[in-house]
């Protein structure tokens, strides 16, 4: 079942590639998307594994201040929405960074947003790594340094898959996502009524 969902993955990557030739296609995918599946496909972000296993271990530790946290992704949300977005559109450009680059000194620009970028990254990569080598370790019995370097290999694959993405591969895999967790929330709900 894993290797159909990655199979289906790297297909909608390839036909939405083929598709996005401009700087437009591949960041806003052309204004071809509804906004009904843009806010589905953002639903799917929101509800992902990582957010309720966050949010749960939030709440878990921090009691009702942990549920805060997930209230200010919604918060946020529209703030950018209707403070920033806007504005790149009209300037025609696309990130935080390609604004500050048109105004200020690009060069400079662009060193300090890929080491910002990366840093954060890191700090990110380092707690999944050891999180699903724990988890690994747990599933399948390997030992632990094993479970982690084949999580680095595995990171280090997806990462390159990444950059073959586009705005619209991305949306369209996070609205399949979406509808395949109310799928399951609702088959869940109604199995056990039953």
């Amino acid at each position: 079942m894993f290797l159909i969902f990655v199979g289906i993955t790297l297909f909608i990557t390839y036909y939405s590639n083929k598709m996005s030739k401009t700087s437009s296609g591949f960041y806003t995918a052309g204004g071809n998307i509804t906004g009904m599946q843009n806010g589905i496909a953002i639903a799917g972000d929101y509800m992902s594994a990582a957010s309720f296993l966050g949010i749960t271990a939030l709440v878990f530790s921090n009691g009702f201040d942990g549920l805060l946290y997930s209230l200010g992704f919604l918060v946020g949300w529209p703030v950018i929405l209707f403070l920033i977005a806007e504005k790149f559109r009209n300037l025609d450009k696309y990130t935080f960074a390609d604004i500050t680059a048109y105004r200020l000194n690009a060069k400079q620009i662009r060193i300090l947003s890929a080491i910002s970028a990366l840093s954060v990254i890191v700090f990110y990569l380092i707690a999944q790594m050891v999180g699903a080598g724990q988890l690994i370790e747990v599933l399948f019995g390997l030992p632990y340094a094993l479970a982690v370097i084949l999580v680095g290999i595995l990171n280090m694959l997806c990462c390159i898959w990444w950059n073959a993405r586009n705005y619209l591969s991305a949306n369209y895999q996070s609205y399949i996502t979406s509808c395949w967790i109310y799928f399951y929330g609702i088959y869940d709900f109604i199995s056990h009524k039953i």
